[in-house]
This record gives structure tokens, sequence and C-alpha cells, in this order.
């Protein structure tokens, strides 16, 4: 039997918090084998599982019983079926390395076979795509991290963390100590398993000299196409539909993202306003989760490649085509050789740029959406970017308008708020603060997450947490007590308390805040 405690994240997940990660494999591996319809995602980290479902399958309070029976009848102890083993060759001269074995009290060589010779397996991935945090029963250490991160850790370092070991998939910031580095291709987002560590393999690691360390056999040695890195480009099966001239601040490919893979490190991405999204699709008779272009504050100019029914929705500014203005919210004819142009938005954030058809580019782990944070998916928009249109309409395109409209709010914000599984950790007052004052997007604000000023929540347990899973609408509280709202690019693990959590039928109302704009929280109705 594993003891559980099953705490509220949100509408749409749990938390189950166990004693250990040997209980915490015990308990993934048991949902796994009896995973119900409805369950999104299982997303193990230190001391928890994260499940996330659809409430419209299965509602959470059919779900709590069902985590908590069946760790009723799981035994940490039990052998369990072993995973697929890796062997990842690496390079051992990290510039960490002799700093960490004098750290350690043990010479560079014990460093290196200690590492070497442990069996590790992966106990669970986030921080990004792919990067596995591997534990060992033969690792005795326990790392700090660096005092201060650096802020860019190369691709294939391997480094050390308190009782882990990983790899970076690619060049990030990151505070781990690096002992080595390995070529091999750690995820690829065309392979059918993405990930190369996925929770449950198991790793060796093979010394090799000095830049002779290939990729591991088990991956592919290709550079991965969707890695963010180059201009969008059209299906080769498919011609020119638009060109883009200007992109404004940031212009990205957007459909409705990744979900159910971030048990991988893989966020959801996708449309920060989903529902805009949708709407911009039924406007020319696409699919609703088509592929659009997410225009964050304006300033887009593009130019038909041949003919295009196109519908802009979302934030609030003149729409010009050859200069005449015409409305949001509706379908329009968009000539061969038309400039389209999005002047700066006078109200909300993002708007959304359909055509019929939708925007084909190559999907990256099952989307065509563009993760900042990650960086899969197409890359951001740049003068001469080249979009052709797919095949996603479904229906004519409308007579008439689909949904009513109007321009996004400026000033004041309501924003449901559902609970969340560490209000425990702060004084009981700070519930009653995060409420009842008024929050102000701050000017670091963007797809990952948004910054928010007010007043401290004052926390009753000063450590940190143990990485947990993390979803869109997450409330995170650093030190400084100013919450940060996690959006569809956050992390998918982190290790700040979170208070509460945005209901996801805010969410959208969050994605056209603009900073400055006041932020008031209030209880969620089914929360209450």
């Amino acid at each position: 039997m594993v003891s559980v405690r099953v705490l509220p994240f949100g509408d749409r997940a749990l938390l189950a918090e166990v004693g250990s990660l040997d209980e915490v494999t015990a308990l993934q591996a048991a949902l796994a084998a009896t995973r119900p319809d409805g369950v999104r995602d299982l997303v193990p980290a230190a001391r928890t599982v994260l499940v996330r479902v659809d409430p419209s399958v299965l509602p959470l309070a059919a779900a709590q019983p069902w985590i908590a029976r069946t760790a009723a009848t799981t035994d940490a102890a039990a052998p369990r079926a072993e995973g697929p083993e890796v062997e990842l060759p690496i390079r051992y001269d990290g510039p960490d390395l002799a700093a960490t074995a004098a750290l350690l009290g043990i010479s560079v060589d014990a460093l290196v076979a200690r590492h070497a010779a442990a069996r590790w397996m992966v106990a669970f991935t986030g921080f990004a795509p792919g990067f596995g945090y591997l534990v060992s029963a033969d690792w005795p250490f326990d790392v700090p991290r660096l005092d201060v991160p650096r802020t860019r850790v190369p691709a294939g370092a391997v480094g050390l963390a308190a009782g882990f070991t990983g790899a970076y998939p690619r060049a990030t910031p990151g505070g781990w100590r690096l002992i080595g580095a390995t070529d091999a291709v750690l995820f690829d987002p065309d392979a059918a398993a993405p990930a190369l560590l996925a929770p449950g393999t198991r790793v060796r690691f093979r010394a090799a000299p000095a830049r002779a360390v290939a990729a591991a056999p088990t991956a592919s040695a290709d550079p991965a196409p969707g890695a963010g890195t180059g201009a969008p480009s059209s299906s080769p099966a498919r011609s020119a539909a638009l060109e883009i001239l200007e992109p404004g601040l940031l212009a990205t490919v957007q459909d409705l993202g990744r979900p159910g893979r971030a048990a991988l490190g893989v966020a959801p991405s996708g449309a920060l306003d989903r529902g805009a999204l949708r709407t911009a699709n039924r406007l020319v008779g696409n699919r609703e989760d088509a592929a659009a272009v997410e225009v964050t504050v304006g300033g887009l100019r593009a130019v038909a490649r041949e003919d295009l029914w196109f519908a802009v929705t979302g934030a609030w500014g003149e729409i010009r085509v050859d200069g005449r203005v015409i409305d949001p919210y509706e379908a329009h004819a968009w000539p061969a050789g038309a400039e389209l142009g999005l002047d700066a938005f006078a109200h909300g954030v993002r708007a959304y740029l359909a055509v019929r058809g939708g925007i084909d580019v190559p999907a990256a782990v099952g989307s065509r959406s563009t993760d900042v944070l990650a960086g899969l998916g197409p890359a951001p928009l740049r003068a001469g970017s080249v979009l052709a249109a797919g095949d996603a309409a479904a229906a004519a395109v409308p007579p008439a308008g689909v949904a009513p409209w109007g321009a996004p709010r400026d000033d004041d914000v309501e924003v449901e708020l559902a609970p969340g599984p560490r209000a425990d950790r702060f004084v009981p007052a700070a519930t009653r603060t995060l409420f009842e004052s008024t929050w102000t997007v701050s000017a670091q604000a963007d797809r990952v997450g948004i910054r928010l000023d007010g007043p401290e929540l004052v926390r009753a347990v000063a450590d940190e947490l143990p990485s947990e899973g993390m979803v869109p609408g997450a409330l995170q509280v650093p030190p400084s007590g100013r919450p940060t709202v996690l959006l569809a690019d956050g992390p998918v693990t982190g290790g700040y308390p979170v208070i509460a959590v945005v209901a996801d039928g805010s969410l959208d109302r969050l994605a056209q805040a603009r900073p400055g704009t006041r932020i008031r929280f209030r209880h969620a109705r089914s929360a209450r």
C-alpha cells in the first residue's frame, strides 16, 4: 500500500503526493495500468504524480477515489518491469568537473568512475522536452546547484544537481554543475517516441574520448527539423499562399497545441486565446483546431500569393486590405497581390489571422504550434516567411458572422481561481490577500507566463518544494511573494508553491491582458 495525499490542482487536475521517489514510480505505473477514459496526463515528479483530466469525461470527484483506490493496492516494494536501456556515450570534460569533485571531497577520476558505473533510471522529465531527471541507488552524492545559474548551457551538456544527473537536450539557461557532454540526440520531435530518456528508461553512461562521441544507436542522428531554428516553410505538396512582410513584435503559428505530453517534458503550447482561434477558424469554414497566425500587439503586414479568404479575431486594432479598413470577426476575400495590415492593437494583446484551409507548416510532436520556451514547432515568423494554406476547410464560408464580439477589456479583468495544492504553505491571510487585492499585469508577460505586481503573499514554509507537475494557469509564488501565472508555453514542472490555479474558462481572458491591466480574482463557481 502506498500512502497518498490527493490535493486539488485547479479545475482539471489533481496532485497525488507520496513519501518517496520509489512510491512515485510505483504509483505512476499503477495509475497508467488502470487509467480510465478522461485521464489526459500522468506526470511523475520527485514526490508527486500530477493527474490531468478532461472533466467532461472524468469529473475530479470520480478521479480522486480512483487515485486513492489505486494507491491502496500498490506495493512500492514489489518488483516492477524494467524499462528499455539506453547506453549514453559521454565525454567527461565539463567545466565544473574538477570543482564538483573537490566539493564532494573525491578525485576527478573517482567522480567519473562512480558516475559511469552507476545504473541510472529516468525518474521523471521536466524543465525542457526530453530533459530526464536520472536517479540511481549507486549514487550517494547530493550536489548543490550553482549559486548563479548559467545564462546558456549548451545542448548535450551532462550535469549534476541534488541527487540527480541529466543531459540538456537543447541550449537553455541552467544551474546544474556540468561534468561532461554527449552528442546523442536526446529529443527528436519527428520520432514516434520523441524523448530518448523517457520516464522509466534505464541509462548507462559510457566514457568516450574527447570529440569521439557518437549519437546513441537508439536515437536519430539527424537534426530535429521542428526545433524552431529556421523560418517556417510550406509543405512541398502545397503552394505558397501568403508571405509575411513584417511580423510585428511577435507572430507565431498556433493551433490548439500538444495536450497529453507533459510526461515527456512537452508543454501544451497552442493559442493562448483558444476561443478567438476557434472563432476565426469557424468564420472561414475551417475545423476549429486548424493552425492560424497568432499576432502579438499588432504590426503584422502580409501579402497574398493567391486568392484567399481570411478572418481576424481576438485583440482589436484597425485591419486594412490594400489600405481599405475592414471589420474583425468577419470573413473577407483576400485577393492575390493584396497587402493585409494589422495596425497596433488598441485593445487586447493577441489577434488570430485564420485563412481558409488553415496554415500548413510541418507538425512537431503532433502540433503545428510554436513553443517559444522549448523551441518546438516552427520558428517565430519573420519578414520573408512564406506560408501555405492547408486542407482544414470543413464547411462553406458562413454568409455572416458566427459569434458576437467586442474588444477585450484593458482596465479591470475578473479571473476565476480554483484551489491550488500548496495553499497550506502560506499564512492564512495570504489567501485573503489574493482575493481581496487588485493585481497589475507587469511588463514581464509573454507566452510562458505573466508576473503580477501587488502585495506580498507571505509564506508560512520558507523552503522550496521538490519539483512537481505544473499546469497552465498555475499561480506559482517565488520567494518575492508576487505570483506568476503560468501560460501555455510554461514549464511542465516547477518548485515554487502553487497557491491557486486560474480556472480553465478564464485563461483566454488572461491571454488578452496587457501590461498595466488590473486583475481581480474571484472564486471559481465550482470551487465554492
